[in-house]
């Protein structure tokens, strides 16, 4: 079976070769999720920096690697680089298995950010090598969509291990086992290769603004993409960090609120399956009226502490950002030429870890200068971002950033 890339065809098999690296950017850090409330038991010795440093190394070394796997995919063969993240992110999986100690669990997690950072730009980057047009805002989506249809799974999987041994958790890091074996076929469909490519290679290269810059970035152009990819994945993370407290101080159960951020994520990934269908219906509007959708869903998550509104509140908030993640994915490749889509990419990426990585930080010092303790105050304080990037998203609706319209 052969895939329309916007540039020719390609085997059914590559493309799943593709699904295969974007279903594993959701991984780092979820298999310590389930067994964080019993690391203390497990390691009487552990200090709580032991904790913070496990459960936060990953996120912060994929930050500085996801800009250098980016940067060397412009001198290194990508398949290359590719393999060496895999391969990192296997072993990482394989010594957590047998690992012991706490200051091990550490290092490997250091290990893990590493092969993570590298492979987490080729998720979408490769996307970009083989696709064009339409085809590539639909495969964004449909990238997006096996993110976080994996993340849903293997949440569920690594809970359920975690019941039986605290090591079957990191059985899910040697996933990058099965990308190894498929990737095989990108050396050998690389889409550049192909004479067929060559006219559309021209036209594709002379439509894209670099501003002029030297760099065949446009700067100001990505950093508005970087700052805006920022501001939406910072307001989503109060469904994420904060919905479990707000839960808890209503009487439900964990297992409740749990559902609720499942159901999250799978509202995130179901736009993925249209994407391509929704900027061609509402094109400048796309990312306005998908803030609008989130301004809603918090709204409902705040108003009333009743399952009947919480639930289509977390709906409302993923589905928004479901269309937002793989419509910026998709402009961040309008600001680059083609050798240089992926390092664009890896720096639109980065923000999505440091926005993970300051949130905490950013509601504590709001909350010190607000004088609250409240658990409704971070879905305030969102939705009040939520509704300013609303007004700004629309007034500006015919900009680079905001003007959705596919060509």
């Amino acid at each position: 079976m052969k895939i329309q890339t916007g540039r020719g065809t390609i085997p059914l098999i590559t493309l799943i070769a593709i699904w295969s690296v974007s279903a594993l950017t959701s991984l780092p850090g979820l298999a310590v999720s389930p067994i964080l409330g019993d690391l203390t038991k497990i390691f009487p010795e552990a200090t709580d920096l032991d904790i913070q440093m496990l459960t936060s190394l990953p996120s912060l070394l994929i930050i500085p690697f996801i800009l250098l796997g980016g940067k060397l995919t412009e001198k290194v063969d990508f398949v290359r680089i590719l393999k060496i993240g895999l391969w990192l992110f296997a072993v990482s999986g394989m010594l957590y298995l047998v690992s012991n100690k706490m200051w091990q669990l550490i290092v490997v997690s250091a290990l893990l950010g590493i092969g993570a950072g590298l492979i987490i730009p080729l998720s979408t980057g490769l996307v970009s090598r083989y696709f064009t047009g339409t085809y590539r805002v639909k495969q964004f989506g449909l990238s997006s969509a096996i993110t976080n249809f994996t993340l849903v799974i293997a949440t569920a999987v690594t809970g359920y291990l975690a019941e039986v041994s605290w090591h079957l958790p990191f059985l899910v890091y040697l996933l990058p086992l099965i990308s190894i074996l498929l990737i095989g076929r990108l050396k050998k469909d690389r889409p550049e290769v192909a004479a067929a490519d060559s006219a559309s290679s021209k036209e594709e290269r002379a439509a894209i603004d670099t501003g002029g810059s030297k760099y065949g970035i446009h700067v100001k152009h990505l950093i508005e993409l970087m700052f805006f990819y920022g501001v939406t994945t910072y307001i989503v993370l109060a469904v994420i960090f904060n919905l479990p407290f707000l839960m808890e101080k209503h009487h439900f159960s964990s297992g409740n609120s749990g559902l609720m951020i499942s159901l999250f994520f799978l509202a995130i990934m179901a736009p993925g399956f249209c994407l391509d269908k929704i900027a061609a219906t509402l094109k400048e509007r796309t990312k306005a009226y998908s803030l609008l959708f989130m301004a809603l869903g918090l709204l409902l998550i705040w108003i009333a502490p009743l399952e009947w509104l919480i639930i289509p509140g977390c709906l409302f908030v993923g589905l928004g950002y479901g269309v937002i993640q793989p419509m910026l994915y998709d402009k961040t490749t309008h600001t680059a030429l083609p050798e240089k889509a992926t390092l664009a990419l890896a720096f639109v990426m980065m923000m999505n870890y440091l926005a993970i990585l300051l949130y905490p930080f950013i509601v504590d010092f709001f909350q010190w200068i607000f004088h609250t303790k409240s658990q409704e105050f971070p879905f305030i304080f969102n939705l009040v971002i939520t509704v300013v990037t609303f007004c700004w998203a629309y007034l500006r609706r015919n900009t680079f950033l905001f003007n959705d319209q596919l060509k």
